[in-house]
């Protein structure tokens, strides 16, 4: 469920999350974490040509055709970046048109919930009401969550520091390879001047504790 009077603004940035239901696994086997990703990328834009679920039914070369057809097509939403966690989500998001983000996250989590339920068998709601979000006010605030999503996997013990910039279900890879299938970086690495530099912003940040003070306004009890 992602309903709501959306508050947000066209060409404003936004940090939106939310987990499942008591906490529960919203993502269990890589098959989950690659069905959200798709679902990401294929919702962004504003008029899909059908369903994902009709998309699925398609043959290989309409597939082929409608996939195409995204990259030229506007978007709701820009993806600055994003992590899956096993039971959790967080995307930085810039709006582009009304209602962006909240047509965005509706399509993602009705979707996503979608093929959860079937794929392991089960009837419900998967995520924990309404997302929530906060503005990003600022650009030191921007540069600070980014670093805060791609550091959730470390955060939460989930991975070693030297896995960071592997973890497949993070924009942190695309970031750094400049390999960008779904999210746009641009609106964070040109404060940096190249990608390198910020990689060490991310993977050298000994001070956490600041960061969670910049931004612990825009979090929620996760763990």
């Amino acid at each position: 469920m992602s309903s709501r009077i959306s508050p947000f603004v066209n060409e404003g940035f936004y940090h939106t999350f939310n987990r499942g239901v008591a906490k529960q696994p919203t993502f269990i086997i890589d098959s989950d974490y690659r069905q959200a990703l798709f679902t990401m990328r294929y919702y962004q834009t504003i008029k899909p040509a059908v369903k994902l679920s009709r998309y699925k039914s398609l043959s290989k070369s309409d597939q082929n055709r409608i996939l195409s057809s995204l990259v030229l097509q506007p978007k709701l939403v820009d993806i600055v970046a994003y992590v899956l966690m096993p039971n959790h989500w967080h995307f930085l998001l810039r709006q582009n048109v009304n209602n962006g983000i909240t047509i965005f996250l509706s399509r993602f989590t009705n979707s996503y919930t979608r093929y959860y339920n079937t794929r392991h068998n089960r009837v419900g709601h998967l995520f924990q009401g309404v997302f929530k979000s906060v503005e990003i006010e600022s650009e030191e605030q921007l540069l600070h969550v980014s670093r805060y999503i791609h550091l959730n996997p470390l955060v939460s013990s989930l991975i070693y520091k030297s896995h960071l910039i592997t973890y497949p279900w993070s924009s942190f890879p695309e970031f750094i390879s400049g390999n960008s299938a779904i999210t746009n970086p641009d609106y964070v690495l040109h404060r940096f001047g190249d990608k390198f530099n910020y990689e060490n912003f991310v993977l050298n940040h000994s001070d956490y504790a600041r960061e969670l003070e910049l931004i612990k306004h825009a979090t929620i009890d996760l763990e």
